[in-house]
C-alpha cells in the first residue's frame, strides 16, 4: 500500500513539489504518474482558486500543512486513513494501554486491526501442533488446576455437569475495560472506529465438544449487543444497557454464494424438553450415548444413526458433523417437519396500468424486466409458478395457455365489480413458467400494447390485493405489487393527506401513521395463508407510503421507493431493472418461521422486523428475504451460573427449490458479574441497530420528536452510568470518559438522529420520510451503520494504489474514509459521499480544469449535469479509478449481506444547485447542516448534562 500523506515538519516544500507542500520527499523524488497528477491538482488548485485554502484555517501553501488538516492533538488520531506504524498502539498514546493493544496486560489475544474477529480461533481456540485448543493467556495464569476446579462442573471434556444451586459464576478475564476521553480535546472518534470489529467473545477453554474455529458464531449472522452478559436482571438494569440479539439468518442473496453446511442425512438431534438443536455447546456423556443439552441441562439419547450416514450408507466419524463443528449449518429436514409438501415458488405480479403507470414508463419497463429475468427466477424443481394482474379503475387478469395448444395469446379477463371481486377462470391464472414459457414471453412482449392509449387515472390497488390474495392464498406465495398510482377507488381507499403546513411541526406524526386500518387487518390475513407482500412505489405524487408499508411489514416483505421515478431517464431505467432483476433471481426463504431459544433463565422479550409476532417466541414469514435483520430482546428473568450463556436461533423454511430445511446459528457469550466487563463488551454497532429500531417504534406511536429525545436521552444515560459506576465520578480535567469500544456510539446515535426517517425538518415529504423510517427497522446490519453515518472519500488525492485492484485479492483498493465534516473538504476537491442507499460526487467550487477533464472528460464544469447521473466511461487512468471506486463503494456483497439495492449517483457541485448541495450537506452529521447541532457541540451539550 502506498504511504499515507506526511505533512511536512520543517514547514519546507521537498523537491519537485506543488506549491502546497502535501507530499514528503520520498513520494516526490520517486512518484509514479498518479502521484504527479494528484500534486498538479493541488498545485493548480492553489493557482486556480487564488489562494482558496487560506480561508480554510490552514497553513498558507508552502507552509507545509496538509490543506484543511489541522495537526492533530498530541496523543489524538493521524490523518485520515493514516495507519499506525507497526506495533503502535492505534488508539492514544504509547505510554498507555490501548484497546486492541495485544500487548496490554490481561488483554485477550486480539486478531490484527481489520481482521474479521471471528472465523479465525477463538481466544481460547489458538490450536497447538495437537489440534486441540488451550486456554486464553490470563486462565493459563491463573494455572491448570484452578480450569479444572471451574470447570468440573461443566461437562467439558464429557464429564457430567452438576451445576450447584447458586454457584458463583467462574470469572475469565474478559475484555478489559480501555476508557477515553472521547470529547474534542481527548482522543474523539475517527470513522476508522466503524472498521474495528466487536469486541471479542472469550469463552473458557475447550467449551465447544470440539476444538473447531468456527463453533461460534460470526457477527455478520448474529451480533450481540453485549459480548459478556451479565449474570443477574439487577446488572443488567444497573448497567443501563440493552441485551438484544441483531439476527441476520443470510448474509447472501444466492445459494452458490452460501458457505453454510449443509447435512443432507435427516438425521436431527434435538433436545426433548426444550428443542434446542445438538451444537457445538452440547457435551456427551456415558461413553457418548447420550448428550446433555447445554441450554436446559436435560440428557437425551444420542440418535441411532447419528455416526452412520444414510445417503452414502457408511459409518461416518460424529466429531466432523457440521452441527458439532459450525455455529451456523443447515439440515434438510425429515417428513415430521412438513404440514404439507413444500410449497412452490409462486410470484403473482400486481402491475399498475393506470395513466401514471403507462406514461411514466413503469408498465413497459417491468414488463421488459420479468421477461429478460424469466432465466433467473428460481426453478431448479421445475414447480414455479407466475401469474399477472393489471389494475386501473378494473381489474385485469390475464389466462396464459399452456405452450403448444391450440391458442397461444393470453386471454384479458376484466372484472369492474371492486367490492367483491371474483375470479374468472381460477385454473390457468396462474401458469407453469416451465410448461408455459414461450406463452409467457409472447404475453409480456405485448403487455404494454393493451394499455398504451390508457386515459384511466383511478388505482383500485386495495381490491386487486384482495383479488390477488384470493387466487394464491391457497397455496402462498409472493404478490409483488408495482404502482405508481394512490390507491383511490374500492378496499384501501386512500386520501390526498400530505398537508406541508404540517410537516416538521407535532402533527406530522399523524402522517407517518396508517390511513385506513384495511393495510394492517389484511396484513396479518395474508400472513396466516403464506402469502407476502412486497411493494415497488414510483409516485412522483403522494403515494401514501405510510399505509402501504404495512403489507410489507406484516408479511415478511420490502417497501422499495423510486421517488418521482420515470423511465426516460436512463440512471432510473437501469436502476430499477438492475434492482428488479436481482429481487427475482434471490433465493428466499417461503414459509418460514424464526424462534430463539436460550440458556434456562433468559428468554426473549421483543422482536423488532418485518414479520407477524404468531405467538410469545414464534416469528412467522411468508417469505423471508435474504437482505433483512430483525432484532430479538432478551430478558434476565434468573441468575445464570454457568460460565456462558447459549442462544439460539433456529429458521425452519422451504427453499425456493421446494426442500424443507431449517438453518441454526448458535451462539455462545460469557456470562460476567463485574460491571466494567459488560462495558468492556458492548458491542457499539448491534446498540446502535437495537436504538434504531426501538426509534422507529417511538417515532410510529409517539412522533418524531418522542423518538429523537428517546435516542439523546438514551446517550446521557449511558454516560452518567459510565461515569457514577465506572469513571470514579472524576471526569478527568474536563473531558467526557467512556469506554474505548464505545467511542463511535454518540456519532451513532447523532447520525440516527438527524437521519431522514428522524430529522427535524419541514422540508422532508411524507412519503421520504416513511421510506426511511422502513429502511431503518430492516437493513442488515453493515448497511444499517453505513445508512446512519455514511462513507466519506477524497478522491481527488487517493493513494496511489486505490481505486485499483488489489495485487493479492483481487478486490478494489478504497481510499480511506473520512470523518463526515465540511473541515474535510477542500474548495479544489472531489468527493464520494455515499450513504448505501444514495451516492453523492461532490465537486469543489475551485476544482482545476484538469481534473475535471481526467474524471469527466470537460474542462469546463458548466457543462457537468448536476443532479443524477453517471461517471462517463473515458481512457484516462484517474477516471478509471474513480469508477472503480463508485462501483466497489456500491457493491454491497463486499459488506458482507446481500441487498439488491443499486444507488443512484448525483453530481454535486459546491457552486451549483442549492438545493443539490444542501440534500448532500444533510449527510455530513459532524456538521450542522441544514439546522441541528454539530458533532462537537453535540458532544458538548452531552458533558454539561453529564456533569450536572
Amino acid at each position: 500500500m502506498a504511504s499515507p500523506q506526511q505533512p511536512y515538519t520543517d514547514g519546507q516544500p521537498g523537491a519537485g513539489e506543488g506549491q502546497d507542500g502535501t507530499y514528503n520527499d520520498q513520494l516526490a523524488g520517486s512518484a509514479p504518474a498518479a502521484a504527479k497528477k494528484k500534486r498538479a491538482y493541488a498545485g493548480q488548485a492553489y493557482e486556480f482558486g487564488a489562494g482558496g485554502n487560506a480561508a480554510l484555517g490552514g497553513q498558507q501553501p508552502g507552509g507545509g500543512q496538509f490543506p484543511a488538516q489541522a495537526a492533530p492533538a498530541a496523543g489524538g488520531y493521524g490523518y485520515p486513513g493514516q495507519q499506525p506504524a507497526q506495533g503502535q498502539p492505534q488508539y492514544g498514546t504509547p505510554q498507555q494501554p490501548q484497546y486492541g493493544d495485544p500487548n496490554a496486560q490481561n488483554q485477550a489475544p486480539q486478531p490484527a486491526y481489520g481482521q474479521p474477529q471471528y472465523g479465525a480461533p477463538q481466544a481460547g481456540y489458538e490450536a497447538p501442533a495437537a489440534g486441540y485448543p488451550t486456554a486464553p493467556q490470563q486462565v493459563q495464569q491463573a494455572g491448570v488446576q484452578g480450569v479444572q476446579q471451574q470447570f468440573s462442573q461443566m461437562t467439558v471434556g464429557g464429564g457430567p455437569q452438576s451445576q450447584q444451586a447458586g454457584a458463583a459464576v467462574p470469572q475469565l478475564r474478559l475484555n478489559p475495560l480501555r476508557p477515553v476521553d472521547i470529547s474534542a480535546q481527548g482522543q474523539p472518534f475517527h470513522v476508522s472506529d466503524l472498521d474495528q470489529p466487536p469486541p471479542a467473545l472469550i469463552l473458557p477453554a475447550n467449551s465447544a465438544v470440539t476444538p473447531s474455529p468456527h463453533s461460534n458464531c460470526p457477527p455478520k449472522y448474529i451480533r450481540s449487543t453485549l459480548n459478556a452478559m451479565p449474570a443477574t436482571s439487577s446488572l443488567l438494569k444497573k448497567s443501563k444497557l440493552p441485551f438484544a440479539l441483531i439476527i441476520q439468518p443470510y448474509a447472501t442473496l444466492h445459494d452458490s454464494e452460501d458457505d453454510v453446511p449443509v447435512q443432507y442425512d435427516q438425521v436431527i438431534a434435538r433436545c426433548r424438553r426444550c428443542r434446542t438443536y445438538m451444537n457445538p455447546f452440547a457435551s456427551f456423556l456415558d461413553h457418548s450415548h447420550r448428550w446433555r443439552c447445554n441450554m436446559c441441562n436435560l440428557t437425551n439419547d444420542v440418535p441411532q444413526s447419528f455416526d452412520w450416514d444414510s445417503v452414502k450408507q457408511q459409518a461416518v466419524d460424529r466429531w466432523q458433523r457440521p452441527e458439532l463443528n459450525y455455529a451456523v449449518s443447515e439440515f434438510v429436514a425429515p417428513q415430521e417437519y412438513m404440514v404439507r409438501a413444500p410449497q412452490p415458488l409462486i410470484y403473482l405480479f400486481l402491475l399498475d396500468v393506470s395513466y401514471a403507470g403507462v406514461t411514466s414508463g413503469l408498465l413497459a419497463t417491468a414488463a421488459r424486466c420479468i421477461l429478460e429475468s424469466l432465466d433467473r427466477i428460481p426453478n431448479t424443481d421445475r414447480r414455479t409458478r407466475l401469474g399477472f394482474m393489471a389494475v386501473d379503475g378494473s381489474l385485469h387478469y390475464f389466462s396464459i395457455p399452456r405452450d403448444g395448444g391450440e391458442s397461444n395469446d393470453a386471454k384479458m379477463l376484466v372484472v369492474s365489480d371492486l367490492d367483491e371481486p371474483f375470479l374468472p377462470t381460477p385454473e390457468d391464472l396462474l401458469v407453469s413458467l416451465t410448461d408455459c414459457r414461450a406463452n409467457i414471453e409472447t404475453f409480456l412482449g405485448k403487455l404494454q400494447g393493451m394499455f398504451a392509449n390508457t386515459q384511466n387515472g383511478s388505482s383500485a390497488m386495495g381490491s386487486a390485493l384482495r383479488a390477488g390474495h384470493k387466487l394464491i392464498s391457497h397455496v402462498g406465495g409472493k404478490i409483488c405489487v408495482l404502482s405508481a398510482s394512490l390507491p383511490n377507488i374500492g378496499h384501501g381507499k386512500l386520501e390526498m393527506r400530505e398537508d406541508k403546513k404540517v410537516l416538521g411541526t407535532s402533527g406530522e406524526s399523524k402522517l407517518l401513521q396508517t390511513q385506513n386500518a384495511f393495510y394492517k387487518s389484511f396484513a396479518v390475513e395474508c400472513s396466516k395463508t403464506q402469502v407476502s407482500i412486497d411493494m415497488f412505489l414510483f409516485s412522483s405524487q403522494y403515494q401514501d407510503l405510510a399505509s402501504l408499508s404495512n403489507l410489507p411489514r406484516y408479511t415478511g416483505g420490502q417497501t422499495y421507493f423510486y421517488p418521482a421515478w420515470n423511465a426516460a431517464r436512463t440512471e432510473d431505467a437501469i436502476k430499477f431493472a438492475t434492482e428488479f432483476s436481482d429481487y427475482l433471481s434471490s433465493e428466499i426463504a417461503l414459509e418460514a418461521v424464526l424462534r430463539v431459544r436460550t440458556t434456562t433463565g433468559l428468554r426473549p422479550s421483543a422482536f423488532y422486523g418485518n414479520f407477524f409476532n404468531r405467538s410469545s417466541d414464534l416469528c412467522a414469514f411468508p417469505a423471508m428475504p435474504r437482505d433483512q435483520a430483525y432484532v430479538v430482546e432478551i430478558a434476565i428473568d434468573e441468575n445464570i451460573t454457568k460460565a456462558f450463556a447459549c442462544l439460539q436461533a433456529g429458521v425452519l423454511h422451504t427453499t425456493c427449490n421446494g426442500e424443507r430445511r431449517i438453518r441454526v446459528i448458535t451462539v455462545s457469550i460469557p456470562v460476567t458479574q463485574i460491571l466494567a466487563e459488560v462495558y468492556a463488551s458492548a458491542d457499539q454497532q448491534a446498540i446502535a441497530a437495537y436504538y434504531s429500531h426501538k426509534a422507529v417504534e417511538r417515532a410510529l406511536s409517539s412522533g418524531l420528536d418522542a423518538a429523537r429525545d428517546m435516542v439523546q436521552a438514551k446517550m446521557v444515560e449511558l454516560l452518567q452510568t459510565y461515569k457514577k459506576e465506572l469513571g470514579g465520578g472524576n471526569m478527568g480535567g474536563g473531558g467526557l470518559q467512556f469506554p474505548a469500544n464505545l467511542r463511535a456510539l454518540p456519532m451513532l446515535f447523532l447520525g440516527l438522529m438527524k437521519n431522514l426517517g428522524l430529522r427535524k425538518s419541514s422540508q422532508i415529504p411524507t412519503d421520504l420520510r416513511s421510506a426511511a423510517l422502513c429502511l431503518l427497522s430492516t437493513l442488515p446490519l453493515p448497511l444499517l451503520i453505513q445508512y446512519i453515518y455514511p462513507r466519506l472519500y477524497s478522491l481527488h488525492d487517493m493513494p496511489d494504489d486505490a481505486g485499483l485492484p488489489n495485487p493479492e485479492t483481487g478486490a478494489i483498493v478504497m481510499p480511506p474514509a473520512l470523518n463526515l465534516t465540511s473541515a474535510n473538504l477542500v474548495p479544489f476537491g472531489l468527493y464520494l459521499i455515499d450513504d448505501g442507499q444514495t451516492q453523492f460526487l461532490w465537486l469543489g467550487r475551485d476544482a482545476v480544469p484538469a481534473l475535471i477533464n481526467d474524471v469527466f472528460g470537460t474542462e469546463d464544469k458548466n457543462q457537468l449535469k448536476q443532479g443524477k447521473t453517471s461517471v462517463p466511461v473515458l481512457e484516462t487512468e484517474m477516471n478509471e479509478r474513480v469508477r472503480a471506486v463508485v462501483e466497489k463503494s456500491r457493491d454491497h456483497r463486499g459488506k458482507g449481506c446481500g441487498s439488491i439495492v443499486v444507488p443512484p449517483l448525483y453530481l454535486i457541485r459546491e457552486d451549483g444547485e442549492p438545493s443539490l448541495r444542501l440534500w448532500a450537506q444533510t449527510l455530513l452529521v459532524e456538521d450542522r447542516a441544514d439546522q441541528g447541532v454539530s458533532g462537537a457541540q453535540f458532544l458538548g451539550m452531552l458533558r454539561e448534562k453529564v456533569l450536572s
